[in-house]
């Protein structure tokens, strides 16, 4: 009888087409074993966006429901049955989310967790499983996927340098140089160490004065990442600048490790300078290597372990 009660109570909530498309994960729910857990899935999932539904939740006066995101999308009119939406919440069915307990959404990617209904979109957020953008810098690319995926999609998509071993020597050249803004050469992907780093050069104005900047990022998550230290080096003329750090994940945007200025930067008239001659075209050199820190077991301080 329990079953069935909660049944019809479900059933009152909202009123959904028999071929609503069902979720992909299965929920697990602590209302009754006996209760198809698939079919609260469904309730919960939004008619519009097909996303799982979080409070508020809002509903018609026939009961049909969707989120609050799509709310605004369709112009206060119920997607159903027309009928306008106002600002009804569907507290049942907010109640019945609490009871329930969900895979993560990336769970065919390998996170094997499971957690309240409230408590997956924080977990999803900064699921280690969850997958990466494209490290690309020369477009919108709006490609995701698993760090191979986009090794692959890198050299085969955007035709990028693909390099083995852990020390470069690359050198960059620009004909005018007095316009620097925004101008970004090819991005440089290094294999060394079993992982992919992506090596990027840039131009673009640091308040009101033109630079240039070198940085490194790993292609994996933060923790990985603080497991590896790289150096560069420019010079010229008999003079040279060098920076040492760790690499920034590709978790990071482009933008962001961009404009936290993480990385060699070399303004233009000291790159200039370095370039020698009349100073009328960038000729850069840029050098460096990448190591990985190991821990030592006896004195607990980290030593390098350089690349052979």
């Amino acid at each position: 009888m329990e079953s069935s009660s909660i049944d019809s109570s479900i059933s009152s909530l909202t009123m959904m087409d028999e071929d609503e498309p069902t979720h992909q994960f299965s929920a697990i729910s602590k209302l009754h074993s006996n209760v198809p857990t698939t079919s609260v899935h469904e309730l919960l999932e939004c008619p519009v966006c097909t996303n799982s539904m979080y409070p508020p939740i809002h509903q018609c006066h026939n009961g049909h429901t969707l989120c609050s995101t799509c709310k605004t999308r369709v112009h206060n009119r119920c997607p159903t049955c027309r009928q306008e939406l106002g600002d009804i919440r569907c507290l049942a069915l907010e109640k019945i989310a609490e009871s329930l307990e969900l895979p993560c959404r990336y769970n065919p990617l390998g996170c094997p967790e499971i957690f309240p209904y409230y408590s997956k979109l924080k977990h999803e957020s900064l699921c280690n499983f969850r997958p990466y953008n494209c490290p690309y810098a020369g477009s919108d690319c709006s490609v995701v996927g698993d760090i191979p995926y986009l090794v692959s999609h890198l050299r085969d998509d955007h035709r990028v340098d693909m390099h083995s071993g852990c020390t470069f020597n690359h050198r960059y050249v620009k004909s005018n140089p007095m316009e620097v803004e925004n101008a970004t050469w090819m991005l440089t992907v290094f294999h060394c160490f079993g992982q992919y780093f992506c090596l990027h050069f840039e131009a673009f104005q640091l308040g009101v004065a033109p630079v240039y900047m070198a940085f490194l990022r790993f292609m994996g998550d933060e923790r990985e990442a603080r497991n590896y230290s790289y150096s560069l080096e420019v010079g010229g003329n008999g003079r040279k600048l060098i920076w040492e750090g760790s690499p920034r994940s590709v978790r990071d945007s482009h933008k962001k490790v961009r404009d936290s200025h993480d990385g060699l930067i070399i303004y233009r008239n000291m790159a200039l300078f370095f370039s020698g001659a009349d100073r009328k075209e960038l000729k850069l050199r840029v050098t460096g290597r990448i190591w990985k820190e190991q821990q030592n077991p006896e004195g607990g301080v980290c030593i390098p372990n350089l690349c052979s």
